[in-house]
């Protein structure tokens, strides 16, 4: 996969169409010009076409060999992906399907399709899903060992308010789509509609909007690109911060502090102190991402689609899991673990949303059921571990001299 990622960013570098849309606009400004030329006196007409013949035909080989350039990259892409990517099918049972595990709750499975489909915004393609799962519900299919249907699952599903979180989530991505626009008044008023709820969560975003309006502001016209005003620049941030910063000097004075006396140095603000506090590049995605992220925690959702997880996780697991189906397939042994998967699959750190233990002496991962559990003398392992070296009386712990009786152990809580 190394060499299909140096591949990808060559294509990033070579496919760029930045230099073909300028060589474009060149030959279009050259026809523009003559065009003009002409149109003013149309007796030197055929003077004008003629000096015009050789840059336009240069202009145009320029932009064929950006777009030769541009093909080549892309052809030598595709030859590394037809051979770093194998082209062969996956066996229809490589992979054990005796434990799926939500193979008896299909509805949950709806469900999550459902909410995937309005946080994206394809309210259109939800409504169908959700009326065609209503009338042709998917069958439930017992899986040993794991619970059987309840009319929970339904009842979660038929419940789901679809037209209610499609009107939500359509303000919130007409609120995106006035961030991108460097628009940030929708946001600020979103935020303090929702004040109380969001001081409630420790969330600093109504202060950050606001923030960076009075940035926004402080750089002016030519940067902002609003009316020049009473309203814009230094006159309009120090105007915007008497109206606004006084709700915020409990909770952020000393950002406030920073931002004040950064006007002090308004003519020169590139080799100040607070340059960094004044670079917006990176600013507008990060207030999206925290005003998704908060929108959709007020909803009781993730700030990521579950489903979108759910599916990159096992994308990323395929492989390790294919190789252990073929080794099992060839010692002719059994994946016998249901709750615990028999190999350990490196997950980004993105991914990691709870805590786990390995007990060191069983080498498995801890559950509800074989909780880790603490001895006297600090060091942990899981329950069915210290009831096997322990045996019900006293013992050594395995790291230290350290004895003890397994009923002075203290269960840890994930």
């Amino acid at each position: 996969m190394d060499a299909l990622q140096l591949e990808l960013a060559r294509l990033q570098k070579d496919a760029s169409l930045l230099q073909s849309i300028e060589d474009v606009d060149k030959v279009l400004e050259q026809l523009c010009n003559a065009r003009e030329a002409i149109a003013a006196d149309s007796n030197t007409a055929s003077i004008t076409l003629a000096k015009l013949q050789n840059p336009f035909k240069q202009g145009l080989d320029r932009v064929t060999d950006d777009l030769k350039k541009i093909y080549a990259a892309h052809n030598k892409y595709g030859k590394a992906l037809d051979k770093n990517l194998s082209q062969k099918s996956l066996p229809s049972e490589t992979l054990s399907t005796d434990y799926d595990a939500l193979a008896s709750h299909p509805t949950l499975i709806n469900r999550a399709i459902a909410m995937h489909l309005l946080r994206e915004g394809q309210f259109g393609v939800a409504s169908t899903f959700i009326e065609e799962a209503h009338a042709s519900p998917p069958e439930a299919r017992p899986t040993p060992g794991t619970p059987n249907p309840y009319p929970g699952d339904e009842e979660e599903f038929t419940s789901l308010k679809s037209q209610e979180l499609q009107a939500k989530f359509s303000n919130m991505y007409a609120i995106l789509g006035h961030l991108r626009s460097r628009n940030l008044l929708p946001a600020i008023e979103w935020a303090r509609q929702h004040s109380s709820e969001l001081e409630k969560r420790g969330s600093n975003l109504e202060f950050e909007l606001t923030k960076l309006q009075y940035v926004w502001l402080f750089q002016g016209p030519h940067v902002n690109g609003l009316p020049n005003d009473s309203r814009n620049g230094l006159l309009g941030a120090i105007t915007y911060a008497r109206e606004n910063f006084g709700r915020f000097q409990a909770r952020f004075l000393r950002d406030i502090q920073q931002l004040s006396a950064a006007m002090a140095f308004e003519s020169n603000l590139q080799d100040s102190p607070y340059r960094l506090t004044f670079e917006t590049d990176s600013a507008w995605g990060e207030v999206a991402q925290s005003f998704t992220r908060e929108f959709c925690s007020l909803l009781g959702l993730s700030a990521d689609s579950p489903l979108y997880i759910s599916v990159t996780a096992g994308a990323i697991a395929l492989p390790t899991l294919l190789k252990l189906a073929n080794i099992m397939k060839e010692k002719r042994t059994e994946w016998t673990t249901q709750h615990e998967l028999p190999v350990e699959i490196p997950l980004p750190r993105s991914m990691t949303y709870h805590a786990i233990f390995v007990c060191p002496v069983s080498k498995e991962q801890s559950t509800e059921q074989n909780p880790p559990m603490m001895m006297p003398c600090g060091h942990v392992v899981a329950k069915e571990s210290l009831q096997r070296l322990s045996k019900g009386q006293r013992f050594k712990c395995p790291y230290c001299p350290s004895e003890s009786f397994p009923r002075d152990a203290k269960e840890i809580y994930l």
